[in-house]
């Protein structure tokens, strides 16, 4: 199904992914092809976030019909994205992103969780097209995911299911930017092993690229031992940066603690997505809204 879900000659539609360093836009075609793509750099924005948000859309837009704008951002947030918080975006504290958005650029806007967009796009286009339950995550700067079960994306109660950075991994461990102590992204994201060693996660050690694969491995076959969920596929700088020995180790460590019967065929793997994939997700979030 196109992401307008109207087929092939549908209006394209403007995706927008917004992450803790980079925001991505783009026009993508019914098909799902991107067709203009566009970056703008938080650190470079300054506190104004929305006005070079909107003029970018814009320049994508140009006078073409839009059939609505599509959002992947940081969370957390409200449903919907009526207002978010993202955690590694501090200037944004309950901000009415959604509405913020849909005003500005004249466009119906569709909000979700960043990872959780992910998710959608791995089951359309990636390496889950054949699955009908499994877990997408993002090992990167920090860690996310969306869980899809049966063929549907969870919400959760508020519309954050998915948040897998914040298992805890390692009790009493180092402190999470949500609070809490010893939460997979505290203990096995880029800025926690930046914190942790000094360096950035493409100069880790085998040490630390070892424990970080085993952290997330344990935490997924805890998962998927709860959800029974045989799959999960792993995108991000810092997993696909350690390279084959990331999921041969993560994979071992999950089943390690994953040892019911029906957990037997877990595997964790590599998304099947390019960098396109979050700008898809992002416009399969507005696809899934407007249906």
């Amino acid at each position: 199904m196109s992401p307008t879900g109207a087929g092939d000659n549908a209006a394209p539609c403007l995706a927008l992914d917004i992450g803790a360093s980079k925001i991505d836009g783009a026009l993508v075609g019914a098909d799902g092809t991107i067709l203009i793509r566009e970056r703008l750099f938080v650190n470079e924005l300054g506190n104004d976030l929305v006005t070079p948000i909107v003029a970018m859309l814009q320049q994508l837009q140009k006078s073409k019909d839009v059939a609505y704008l599509g959002v992947g951002c940081a969370g957390p947030m409200t449903r919907g994205g009526e207002t978010v918080s993202p955690l590694n975006i501090t200037q944004w504290r309950n901000f009415p992103l959604r509405s913020e958005l849909e005003s500005k650029t004249g466009v119906k806007t569709f909000v979700d969780g960043d990872a959780r967009a992910l998710a959608l796009a791995e089951g359309e286009y990636g390496a889950a097209k054949n699955d009908a339950s499994y877990i997408s995550m993002v090992v990167s700067t920090g860690i996310g995911g969306g869980i899809v079960i049966d063929g549907k994306l969870l919400d959760g109660e508020t519309g954050n299911s998915g948040h897998v950075g914040h298992i805890n991994v390692v009790p009493d461990g180092n402190l999470c930017s949500c609070g809490a102590r010893g939460c997979l992204e505290a203990e096995a994201s880029g800025w926690a092993i930046e914190a942790m060693t000094g360096k950035s996660p493409k100069d880790a050690s085998s040490e630390t690229r070892a424990r970080t694969a085993e952290l997330v491995g344990r935490g997924i076959g805890s998962l998927c031992s709860v959800l029974d969920v045989s799959s999960c596929y792993v995108a991000g700088s810092v997993a696909l940066g350690f390279g084959d020995e990331f999921f041969d180790a993560a994979t071992k460590a999950a089943r390690s603690v994953a040892r019911l019967q029906y957990s037997d065929r877990l595997k964790i793997e590599r998304s099947g997505l390019g960098d396109e994939g979050p700008l898809l997700g992002a416009a399969l979030v507005g696809r899934r809204a407007s249906i």
